[in-house]
Order: structure tokens, then sequence, then C-alpha cells
């Protein structure tokens, strides 16, 4: 057999080369005009980044960070980048200053490529970054900033103009890091996962598999999930892979935008976080329009609610599809497809499976244990710490000596999970956010979908409150949706109707809007902060 190690780039040559038509199509940062681009002229303009970087002296091993949204430009400085040897870091720019500099200058960015609706925020930062030579401005000539500090800016259309399209990518140990993600760092410092061309060639070829994501030529992606969260769970290297269309929406997420591009693209599959789908089922429900093409719609970053399930196959013929992963597995886990044995079930049986986060995909390995480590029946109902290991599963993180995971290869989520007869792996919560009330344990997540079942509610957190005689009680917090004013009572009793009645929240809090963390999840750290000693003052 013939052993020509990876390269990520193989990944753009064979769409630019066997896909030249395809298309990646983009809503711009700079003016929201839509743009389009082959698969033939992406290729192209990689080569020529790729010489530019190379006159620029950047090297293999080399970080270079990107700061930007999901574009087109975005994406050629991911192959450019990793392609020739060097790290391509993506940094979550809707992470904290304090994150933001700790994390370039923990990885040592050489370079920067960022939007320019980004340069006034990494402007009045750029002093702090020690290792940073200059910064890369993703758009044109018109369009460009300028700088009070005596830094290398460059424009990336004028960088990449006259670049020769042709480059020969050089071979190196497929084990080598291609890319660099840190976490999102809910407590203490963010943690660099340094991926390989190896681990995220085999992630996505096991995302693509039909039991994955299922993704062929003739499908068109709307890749909602942003290309610095995990590597667009792998779509940004599938969607060339395999020839599909991708779409990437810039920085409109509201439903029109959305629905707007899977309704003149007839997008098939599209990939987010649930908040995203929360705004364009509203949007459709409000106009009365059908989203006519998409076949699969699939949902991690936190549960989605079971209204939505229900609501994209009644109303759309879509299926809905819980994803579960995270940055450290890089991050496809688990995915819930359907197997031959539900079709013997009841219907109600099967739709309570269809809501949990799914079964692994070959190359994962899912386990759960005990507070001593001892391993739990795959029954549904036992409740353990849920242990991943796999071959894009993290083993050290970046800069650390100490191993990530324990002396049998398994890495501890930090997730409560169950796991049933069939492989369906379930979160039941954060081990950090259940709440443990009377010496009884309550699952925030199960609280919070039930209720945003009630007709009334657009997004509910649930989340552990000290309570001087329960040691912690629950604490719904709740934005109704636009034009609604639910009463707390129907909510409780709603939650009646799945939770036992010392589980139900003593308090119902309604708020305009619930904060997220950078990753698209509910902040239960800034919402436990902001209602701290609720129910001590009540006592």
């Amino acid at each position: 057999m013939q052993n020509a190690p990876f390269n990520l780039a193989q990944c753009i040559e064979h769409a630019g080369k066997y896909y030249s038509h395809q298309k990646v199509i983009t809503r711009k940062v700079e003016d929201d005009s839509i743009h389009e681009i082959t698969y033939h002229e992406i290729l192209r303009r990689v080569r020529q980044l790729a010489n530019a970087l190379k006159k620029l002296g950047v090297q293999q091993g080399d970080r270079i960070g990107t700061i930007a949204l999901n574009t087109y430009r975005h994406l050629e400085a991911w192959y450019a980048i990793s392609g020739q040897g060097a790290v391509c870091h993506t940094i979550n720019p809707r992470l904290s200053a304090g994150q933001m500099d700790y994390i370039i200058n923990h990885a040592e960015d050489r370079f920067i490529c960022i939007d320019p609706i980004f340069w006034p925020l990494i402007e009045a930062m750029h002093p702090k970054f020690g290792k940073v030579e200059g910064y890369i401005v993703l758009t044109d000539a018109a369009h460009m900033p300028t700088t009070k500090h005596d830094v290398a800016l460059y424009c990336y259309e004028e960088l990449i103009k006259g670049e020769s399209d042709q480059f020969e990518w050089p071979v190196f140990d497929e084990n080598a890091g291609s890319s660099l993600c840190y976490t999102s760092g809910t407590t203490g410092n963010p943690k660099g996962v340094m991926y390989t061309h190896k681990s995220n060639l085999l992630h996505s070829y096991a995302a693509g598999l039909p039991d994955g994501f299922g993704i062929r030529s003739l499908d068109t992606l709307l890749v909602v999930v942003p290309l610095f969260h995990a590597n667009s769970w792998g779509i940004s290297y599938l969607g060339p892979m395999v020839g599909a269309n991708l779409i990437f929406p810039g920085k409109l997420m509201d439903g029109e935008a959305i629905f707007e591009l899977v309704d003149k693209y007839q997008a098939t599959t599209a990939a987010g976080v649930p908040t995203v789908w929360t705004n364009l089922l509203d949007f459709a429900k409000q106009k009365g329009r059908k989203l006519d093409s998409l076949r699969d719609v699939v949902v991690g970053g936190s549960a989605a609610p079971p209204w939505m399930f229900d609501a994209f196959e009644q109303k759309h013929d879509a299926q809905l599809l819980h994803a579960w992963g995270m940055t450290e597995t890089s991050p496809l886990g688990t995915i819930n497809r359907a197997i031959p044995q539900l079709k013997d079930l009841p219907q109600e049986e099967q739709a309570k499976i269809r809501l949990k986060q799914g079964r692994p995909v070959f190359g994962i390995d899912l386990k759960i244990v005990d507070e001593e480590g001892n391993e739990l029946p795959h029954n549904g109902e036992a409740v353990g710490h849920l242990l991943v290991r796999g071959n894009w599963v993290v083993h050290t993180y970046y800069g650390s000596d100490a191993p990530a995971v324990n002396k049998d290869g398994w890495f501890d989520t930090g997730d409560m999970a169950s796991i049933d007869r069939f492989g369906y792996m379930e979160i039941v919560d954060r081990s950090k956010d259940l709440i443990k009330s009377g010496g009884e344990w309550i699952s925030s997540v199960e609280m919070e979908n039930t209720a945003m079942g009630h007709p009334d509610v657009l997004m509910a957190a649930a989340i552990a409150l000290k309570h001087k005689k329960w040691g912690e009680r629950p604490l719904l917090v709740v934005v109704p949706k636009e034009g609604k004013n639910p009463d707390k009572e129907s909510i409780k009793t709603h939650l009646g109707t799945e939770f036992a009645k010392w589980q139900i929240p003593d308090e119902v809090v309604f708020v305009e809007e619930i904060p997220m963390t950078a990753t698209g999840k509910f902040s239960k750290l800034t919402l436990r902060k902001q209602f701290e000693g609720f129910y001590e003052e009540e006592a």
C-alpha cells in the first residue's frame, strides 16, 4: 500500500480539481452582500495565500491566528496556513478581552488574520500581544482600516494579488499540528487543543458517513456553526472532501437572514446551535413560510427542546438531529440517527430516544462511571460521569506536560450521562450544573427542555442557588416569546407534567435575555452570580 501522509490541503485540492464548479456562498461581513465563488477559484486563491505567507517568513509549526466569522476568505486562510505546515489557531471573537489576551500570548501567534469588523477590538489590545508581528485583514483595499500602532497591517486581497496560483505542498508527519482551538474557559484559563492533520481527516471521514452527517456532492450545507468553534464541527473539511456547496451566513443570524439563504440556495443540511433555529422557526411561522429544501438540521452546543423536533418535522418535513461533542473531541462524538431496532418500539419511546445526544460514530468509544470509577451499565437508567476516547480525542492540552486522560486513556468530559441498551447516550447535565436539593439530584437540562415546551416560553435556563434549608434549590430564568406574557404558575404547572412537586422551582424569573457563553450556550456561571443570594434573602 502507498503510505503518503495526510495533509489537510488535500481536501481543497480535491474540491478544486474534481468539484470545480461547486460553490462557496458568503454573506460578506463588510456590507452583507452575497458573494459566490467556485472551489476551482478557492483553490487558486489558497495557493496564492500560501505563497504570500511563505514570503512573510511563515514556517512549519508557526501559529497563525484567525479572528473571523464564516466567510470564503476565512476558509482560504484555513487551508493555506495548515497546508504548508503552520498551525491555524482559530480564535473566538466572542471571548472576553482577558481570555483573548491569554490565548493569543499562550499560543504565541506570529500573525493574525482578522475580519475588519473586529479590528477596533484587537487594535486596542495589540500592545499586550508580545509575539504578533502583523495582521492580515480579510478584506479588499476599499474596506481596509488603519492603525495607530507601529505594526504591519496587510490587506488580504492586495497580499495575494500577483502571487502564483501554483504551490508545492510540503510533505511532513501527518501527526503534526494543523489547527489549534481553545476551550471557552468558563473556569480558569482556556485550554488549547492541538488537532493534527491525521486526526482532522479521520474525524471528517467519520462525520461524512451515512449515519454521521451523511453529506454528498448533491448537498448544500448552511454552515451556521462558526469556523472558530471546534473546526466548524469538521464541516469545512468535509464539505470540500465530498464536493458539497457551502453557505456561510456572515454576521447576520436573525431568522429572516437565515431563511433567505436557505430558500435562495436550497440548503439541504444545516448545522448550528439551538438559538439560531429558534429564530428561524419563529420567522417561518410568523410569515407562513416553509423550509422546502431542508432535509437535516444538526444541532449541538446545547440540547434542543422537544417542540423544536416537532416543528421541523411537522411543519418543514425536516429532521432535527442531536449531535454531541466538545473542543476536546474535534468535536463530533455522537449523532442521533435511527437504527433498525427502533422501528419495533412504540412511537412514544421512539420520540424519547430521538431527544438523546445519539450513538458514537466510528472512532469514538464511550462509557459512564460512578464516583469510584466503576463502569455503569448501559440500561438507560444509570447516570454517571461520561468518559470518551478515540482517534480524535485530546490526550494532552497544548503547552501542558500532564496528560488530560486517565491511565487507561479515557478523557473525562465533565458531563453526567446515561447510555441505553441501543447505545444512545443522553446528557443529563454538566456535573457542575446538576442541582442537589435535599440530597436529591435535579437535572437542569431536563427542566429547561420541559420549560421550553410551554407555548409562551422562548428560552429557559435552570440554575442551582444556595438555600438555607435544602442546600440548593432550582431557579428558572425565562425569556418569554415575543408578545407573550406567561404566568409563573402556568409554567410551574407545565413543569409538573414531568417533575415531582419537590423538584419544581420555588421561583420563576422573567428576563429580556439570557447571557450566553462565547460558544452559544447558556452562561450558568453568569446567572449564578447575577442571582447569588436570591433564596438566602427570601429565607
